[in-house]
């Protein structure tokens, strides 16, 4: 495994503003959501097994709820650490609804909890428990500037922040078929870095890694994991070239270090077509993609989309 390969630096977009040594690196336009509270315990969805995202209550996984039958969809929300409602992704029919409640890395294990808003029904709690998982943790030896900002380069940091943070809000009519959520790889190649991985840069601890990493050469083909549509494309300080696609109810894919992107804002893409070509624009030291899913504005695992 080569270092150009782990090299592949993001920002956290955080409340505080960082300074130039405390920027997070490895999290790839994170919000780090976490929930908590008293109520009913929910179950997990029927049929859970058998589709895609799987049940996986865990720091950067997925929480699969059952919210029972509703002639019309329920609304289902999260609450941020700053007290925001963050809707939640609900998909299903009159006789079965089930919530995709994306956990953050963040995410101390314990109680978490869903408001849900249903017609013809008071508001209602569901709690469920999100379980303990340790990540790998991998010690570099990088140069400094690799993980120290210049006011310039951290001034740019700062408005790419806000403007990501814009990005990641948007909240789109969900997809009608809990099926169409298998997603495909958006380019072939070895995975050279997992989701989670924790990094230490010459000693100083990093933000876990927000995505999975694919070492391919600079010009392989990325297409679209998903249906969606494309939200934003930019060249980004830490990301390098990249491109956001909204699949529907907060579940949105970026996919960064481009070389070339293919696209345009508000194109609809089917599954499979072309987004643009791997890279190794901005802060990485060679070519590879970055590819991260976020839901209810959690960077949550991609392996949870793909078949086994």
């Amino acid at each position: 495994m080569s270092v150009s390969h782990l090299v592949c630096s993001h920002a956290a977009p955080t409340a505080a503003a960082p300074n130039r040594r405390t920027v997070l690196l490895g999290a790839a336009g994170l919000l780090a959501l976490s929930a908590g509270g008293r109520a009913a315990a929910a179950t997990p969805a029927a049929g859970a097994s058998s589709v895609l995202p799987p049940m996986a209550p865990v720091p950067g996984g997925i929480a699969r709820l059952s919210l029972g039958p509703s002639a019309t969809r329920p609304l289902a929300f999260v609450t941020t650490t700053d007290g925001s409602a963050v809707p939640v992704l609900v998909l299903g029919d009159a006789i079965e609804w089930t919530a995709l409640v994306g956990i953050p890395l963040a995410a101390v294990p314990g109680e978490a909890r869903v408001e849900v808003h249903a017609a013809n029904a008071a508001p209602s709690t569901l709690r469920y428990t999100v379980a303990p998982k340790r990540y790998a943790e991998q010690q570099l030896k990088v140069a400094p500037r690799t993980v120290d900002l210049s006011p310039e380069d951290l001034a740019r940091f700062e408005r790419e922040r806000a403007h990501q943070q814009r990005v990641m809000a948007i909240f789109s009519e969900p997809l009608p078929d809990l099926n169409l959520l298998r997603m495909q790889v958006p380019t072939p190649g070895r995975r050279s870095s997992s989701f989670g991985l924790r990094r230490v840069f010459n000693g100083q601890a990093r933000s876990p890694h927000s995505g999975m990493d694919i070492a391919a050469p600079t010009g392989t083909p990325v297409v679209a994991p998903l249906p969606g549509r494309v939200i934003d494309t930019g060249d980004y300080f830490f990301n390098g070239q990249t491109v956001w696609l909204d699949h529907g109810g907060g579940l949105l894919s970026m996919v960064c270090h481009l070389s070339a992107i293919r696209v345009t804002l508000g194109d609809a893409l089917n599954a499979g077509e072309p987004v643009g070509a791997v890279g190794a624009t901005g802060r990485v030291t060679g070519p590879h993609l970055h590819w991260g899913v976020m839901l209810n504005r959690t960077m949550v695992d991609p392996a949870l989309f793909l078949a086994a």
